[in-house]
């Protein structure tokens, strides 16, 4: 499915992949394993943001993925987002959509909150976010309507 239909669609805490089709290389052609992985991986959606305008420059709708976390001794040192114009070319799947009943938690209300936690439920939410320093986080329970499968273009999607 489109970019596009993925940010109109797809609820905060779906896990999103987007394959190009080629096959994987072998493992010791390293470079070209590193582009192909680059165009063919998965992420948790974490944020949606629409158009925007800067002076005479139009931008269009985005989406964020959260891709992967990178650190030792259960410190991250690096997170890694992807961003996704609803213009992008590439073919995108949603490959899970967050249970119903979970709960999200995101670091800010408003427009421009981010996903920071997927939650099972909320007792978990909680305790996850006391450990955690986010003081103006907001927990936001996954209804049945929000997952239900949407009919995209004549398909579940």
């Amino acid at each position: 499915m489109s970019a596009h239909i993925i940010h109109d669609h797809a609820p905060i805490g779906s896990l999103v992949a987007w394959p190009d089709g080629t096959p994987r290389p072998p493992e010791r052609h390293r470079k070209k394993l590193a582009a192909w992985q680059s165009r063919n991986s998965r992420g948790r959606l974490i944020s949606k943001g629409g158009d925007r305008a800067i002076g005479n420059l139009s931008l269009s709708a985005t989406f964020t993925l959260h891709e992967a976390d990178y650190g030792a001794g259960g410190v991250i040192a690096i997170r890694v987002h992807r961003i996704f114009s609803v213009e992008s070319a590439l073919s995108f799947t949603i490959v899970e959509r967050p249970a119903i009943g979970s709960v999200r938690v995101f670091d800010r209300a408003g427009e421009n909150a981010e996903l920071v936690y997927l939650a099972p439920h909320r007792a978990a939410a909680e305790e996850w976010l006391s450990r955690h320093g986010y003081p103006r986080a907001v927990l936001d329970e996954v209804t049945e309507d929000e997952v239900g499968a949407d009919i995209v273009e004549g398909r579940a999607a």
